[in-house]
């Protein structure tokens, strides 16, 4: 399970890292912290599922690609929920700045980690065998 988490949070940080240079894309496209961010979150979720199914999670054969998918993304708007509300009270409480959407999405990212690491494995990787 060690091995797991460490790949996780390397998806993690790729996640981190596309969702936050996406979301300042949006920013600049004239798009809101909160549009822009759901935006961005999609795209970090897409980036981590192609990883973690590459690498983390060993891809379950009893079920299509398509509905793998599905459930991933089903499994960290769980989490997201988590860091969405938490990046939105850094978007909220803090004074706007040039470095506030990539702290306000760290915070997210950290308080939604436990959620997503659990239910990727114990629900959307279930039927994968164990690393």
């Amino acid at each position: 399970m060690r091995h797991q988490l460490t790949r996780f949070l390397v998806a993690g940080v790729m996640g981190f890292l596309v969702d936050t240079g996406v979301l300042y894309l949006m920013l600049w496209l004239g798009l809101g912290y909160f549009a822009g961010r759901a935006i961005s979150f999609l795209c970090a979720v897409w980036t981590t599922w192609q990883f973690n199914r590459r690498y983390t999670f060993a891809p379950s054969r009893h079920q299509s690609i398509w509905a793998e998918w599905w459930r991933y993304l089903a499994a960290m708007s769980a989490g997201g929920g988590v860091n969405y509300a938490a990046y939105s009270g850094a978007v909220s409480l803090l004074r706007p700045a040039p470095w506030l959407p990539v702290l306000a999405v760290a915070v997210g990212s950290v308080a939604g980690l436990v959620v997503n690491f659990a239910t990727a494995k114990w629900w959307v990787f279930r039927r994968a065998r164990s690393q």
